[in-house]
């Protein structure tokens, strides 16, 4: 085996690993997030502050985005067509509780983007910290209910066929022009 200072990536050819792995990202985005309310009173919307937000934007732009649209457009049908009838209950259930996180984590976004886009430009160095504990809190629970609980589930779920089309999905989202 090769050793490496960097971090190996999953491939799309191992979609259930790369949405783990996302999740690791969006934990990171958080972190950074998090400093950045820390950073803002004393050193205001200075270059460092400006590249933050701009990279948080982009990340809770795009891949998150991507990632709630691989589990509900691609994930959530293909769990519904394995699943018994005796699991449905249960599957519908935990779906039903993360679509509902997505959507209130989506509004959250709004709330916190507007903010983040002034920091971005350099017109504000306001950033509300409740707003960002919020945020961070509710992702962090649903991503810790997604790799305990779905992500299992799924394992258990698909057979390699359906996984290889999962895969197929989630690379066409990501060529498709935004």
């Amino acid at each position: 085996m090769t050793e490496s200072l960097l971090p190996l990536a999953p491939g799309l050819d191992q979609p259930l690993e790369v949405l783990t792995a996302c999740h690791s990202r969006m934990q990171s985005q958080l972190r950074t997030l998090d400093r950045l309310v820390r950073w803002l009173p004393e050193h205001g919307a200075d270059d460092d502050a400006r590249k933050a937000a701009t990279n948080i934007i982009r990340y809770f732009d795009t891949a998150a985005v991507n990632h709630h649209q691989d589990e509900e457009v691609s994930l959530f049908p293909l769990l519904f067509e394995r699943v018994s009838s005796a699991g449905r209950p249960r599957l519908k259930r935990l779906v039903d509780w993360i679509r509902q996180d997505h959507e209130e984590m989506a509004a959250a976004w709004q709330r916190l983007r507007p903010q983040l886009a002034a920091i971005a430009a350099g017109t504000s160095a306001e950033l509300d910290a409740d707003e960002v504990a919020n945020y961070a809190s509710r992702y962090l629970s649903h991503i810790d209910r997604e790799d305990n609980e779905l992500f299992p589930y799924a394992a258990q779920l698909l057979s390699a066929a359906d996984l290889t089309a999962l895969s197929e999905q989630m690379v066409a989202r990501r060529r498709l022009p935004r």
